[in-house]
């Protein structure tokens, strides 16, 4: 049998999950005592053509707040786009930010920590970009520690993208994280599991059970790390393989369940 690359075997482990058959709607109350980790994009607002068109509203800004009064500061975002952004997003961030996938994080305190982006990244992006000028409707989205190809305005150039983005996964050593109609290349030595185990460790979030909302593939190893550690994963969007234990339908299904949760 031929050996599989690292790309190759990352992306494939990425897409066959294991999970439990029909997961069911989370309980109103299940917040009581636990830290609540969630995801952005297709979690808190619903995902759109450019990243860069998305906004938050007043009524999100000020659950956010209610949220991180409530759980006394055990609230976190994890997201993979920058800190910076989720920051800009929300301006004053009573809550932890796990930015970056995990590999920037953010306190309420205001301690921080991220690693030196990787320094053959300018070239990535370079070739990327090139590439989307023969591939018309794709995106290409820099990061502070990688890159991404989207082509959810272009469907048709999905093999092509998969192509390029696992080519130069395996040329570069960074990681190869497919998303919804998105694949990303990114440092390697972090994952939403690993950010919730870090802010999980410190106060206030300590000895406490996780609770992780997300929608994508990228959300799968934060499901799994929340169980392990006494608590649970709740899918946001319709049924598909999951480690998460509850689902909710779509974004405005999560912020009415936030809101009920705040009641409870």
């Amino acid at each position: 049998m031929m050996a599989q690359s690292p790309a190759t075997a990352s992306l494939r482990a990425s897409t066959s999950t294991p999970m439990p058959e029909s997961p069911g709607l989370p309980p109103a109350d299940l917040l009581v005592g636990a830290s609540l980790f969630l995801d952005f994009d297709g979690t808190l607002v619903d995902i759109v053509d450019r990243p860069d068109a998305v906004a938050v509203d007043a009524p999100l800004a000020m659950l956010m707040e209610e949220l991180a009064d409530r759980l006394q500061g055990r609230l976190a975002i994890i997201s993979g786009r920058p800190r910076a952004e989720i920051e800009a997003l929300f301006g004053h961030c009573a809550f932890a930010v796990g930015g970056s996938h995990g590999l920037e994080l953010r306190w309420p305190d205001g301690r921080s920590k991220s690693p030196e982006p990787p320094s053959n990244l300018p070239r990535l992006i370079a070739r990327l970009r090139d590439a989307a000028t023969r591939y018309p409707g794709t995106l290409v989205e820099e990061k502070p520690f990688g890159v991404a190809l989207h082509y959810r305005a272009a469907p048709q150039h999905e093999g092509a993208c998969r192509h390029l983005a696992q080519a130069l996964a395996e040329e570069s050593g960074l990681s190869l994280q497919p998303g919804k109609m998105v694949f990303e290349l990114r440092m390697r030595g972090a994952d939403k599991g690993a950010a919730l185990v870090a802010l999980l460790d410190e106060p206030p979030m300590r000895g406490t059970r996780p609770i992780f909302m997300g929608d994508d593939l990228t959300d799968e190893d934060a499901f799994r790390t929340a169980a392990e550690r006494g608590g649970a994963g709740i899918l946001v969007g319709p049924p598909r393989a999951t480690a998460a234990r509850y689902r909710l339908p779509d974004v405005t299904a999560v912020r009415a369940w936030l809101e009920a949760a705040l009641a409870a």
